[in-house]
């Protein structure tokens, strides 16, 4: 295990550094929603549009979703599509189905991800919560012990919008070489700082300190009010 902490002004344009970086070499690249997200995605685009990368044979995935049709503003897809798919000329997403319904979804979803090998990601982007969850993996929630899956029905939202969820489980996110997780604004410096922090141990009421317990390679990019409980 490995965590490296970057406490910066802009942790959106870093993360997309490190996604043209994955991009570079055709990789898979899972995408997370949430603001922070969306600025790192439209930098991404002006990189590539900047340095002219073919990103045709990079494979972009959800990590989570909300059941909601794929045009719904609540949507991750919704948001992402607009941001970098379009811009970029609709390049392969395999997208997760919410539409259909928390389990049909994650049983297609979980289908895709298995006919694709399944893939190891390159890189994998996820936000954190103010109650340390991550993707839609949410406190003291069963999907936490999920160990046979890929994706999950997450039937009752820990945050608002309270509508069903898929989500990647913690093997299939610990399973990619690097996991980013992006962090900004003071709300999420408590549950940074019981993630990431010194002391920090792998708590189910705390679904990100599990993550950087078990993942290979983590990345947090987090500006300086997220970080607070890091550096105090």
């Amino acid at each position: 295990m490995s965590i490296d902490v970057e406490v910066l002004e802009d942790p959106a344009r870093a993360c997309a550094a490190l996604m043209v970086g994955a991009a570079l070499g055709g990789g898979h690249i899972v995408l997370a929603g949430g603001s922070t997200p969306k600025g790192a995605y439209e930098d991404f685009v002006d990189a590539v549009r900047a340095v002219g990368l073919d990103v045709s044979r990079t494979t972009f995935w959800l990590g989570d979703e909300r059941c909601v049709e794929p045009d719904d503003e609540r949507a991750n897809y919704r948001m992402i599509k607009e941001s970098l798919l379009d811009p970029l000329g609709s390049p392969t997403m395999i997208r997760i189905k919410g539409e259909l319904g928390q389990d049909a979804a994650a049983d297609d979803y979980e289908r895709q991800l298995r006919d694709a090998g399944p893939p190891e990601f390159d890189l994998v982007l996820l936000g954190i919560g103010p109650d340390g969850h991550t993707a839609s993996l949410f406190p003291d929630q069963e999907s936490l012990s999920v160990t046979d899956r890929l994706a999950v029905g997450v039937p009752d939202a820990g945050l608002e919008p309270f509508v069903p969820r898929v989500t990647l489980t913690l093997p299939a996110l610990t399973a990619a070489r690097q996991i980013v997780v992006l962090a900004s604004g003071e709300s999420k410096a408590d549950a940074v700082a019981r993630s990431f922090g010194r002391g920090a141990r792998p708590d189910p009421h705390v679904p990100c300190s599990i993550l950087a317990a078990e993942a290979d390679q983590l990345t947090l990019l987090a500006d300086a009010a997220a970080a607070r409980g890091l550096l105090e």
